[in-house]
């Protein structure tokens, strides 16, 4: 198992790409603690992984609330005396036009997307820095370069891939890898509640000709968590079908 014994904490893991990894990581051996804002979802995810054997912890967090951040880690390190893993996942939405955008929705999509994985990578830092070890792991999106309403949403995913590049340099010589994950267009919550004659389009502009699963993204987030990837840090890979080829 590649991730027997090693404790990793997953933000928004209530549902989706979140939820995926979870039960992924679960599979390889992973001791979790998993949260997410959605008490009910959050709480249904851990009854399921409870159901396979997995030894798993569970909260409801908000990832702005630094408080409960605290009080989080502060539970894990009791529960399992240390933490190796961190895949900050957590994110928001508030798609609409820059004109008819309002401060609110920015600064909510800029709080939960960036400065939410900010204060959770601050939280466990400390102590992936004292053990020599440990993988972070961000999850961006293909939409960083950009799509029509999204301005918020563009900016919060390409300023999460100037975090993790400047944090690999940082936490390398710690013994710390840090990479960042660019899904496409993933068959989410998201992805159905987008109109079917935008999909068709989403698939024809896809080499791949059709959308990605969160069980997909969910697999190259195991490999960046496991020993396999101890040589790569510091990247941006894209899980999206093709879309974006450097």
């Amino acid at each position: 198992m590649r991730l027997n014994a090693k404790t990793a904490i997953i933000t928004g893991a209530g549902k989706g790409i979140g939820a995926s990894i979870a039960k992924r990581f679960a599979a390889e051996g992973a001791r979790l603690a998993i949260c997410d804002i959605n008490e009910t979802l959050i709480r249904q995810t851990a009854d399921e992984l409870q159901t396979s054997g997995t030894e798993v912890f569970s909260m409801t967090v908000d990832v702005t609330d630094r408080n409960m951040i605290k009080d989080m880690v502060q539970k894990v390190l009791e529960r399992f005396a240390t933490i190796d893993i961190l895949v900050n996942n957590a994110g928001i939405l508030k798609d609409v036009m820059l004109h008819k955008m309002n401060e609110e929705d920015w600064d909510r999509v800029m709080n939960v997307n960036m400065k939410g994985t900010f204060n959770m990578t601050q939280a466990v830092a400390a102590i992936m820095r004292e053990k020599g070890y440990g993988k972070i792991i961000n999850i961006s999106s293909a939409s960083r370069f950009g799509n029509v309403g999204q301005t918020n949403y563009a900016a919060s995913k390409e300023a999460l891939v100037g975090f993790t590049r400047a944090l690999a340099k940082e936490m390398g010589p710690k013994g710390i890898n840090v990479n960042a994950i660019a899904p496409g267009t993933i068959m989410s919550d998201m992805y159905w509640g987008i109109p079917e004659h935008v999909r068709e389009v989403m698939k024809i502009i896809t080499p791949l000709g059709r959308a990605g699963t969160p069980e997909e993204v969910a697999n190259l987030c195991l490999f960046l968590a496991s020993d396999e990837a101890s040589y790569i840090t510091g990247q941006v890979i894209h899980c999206d079908g093709g879309i974006f080829m450097p």
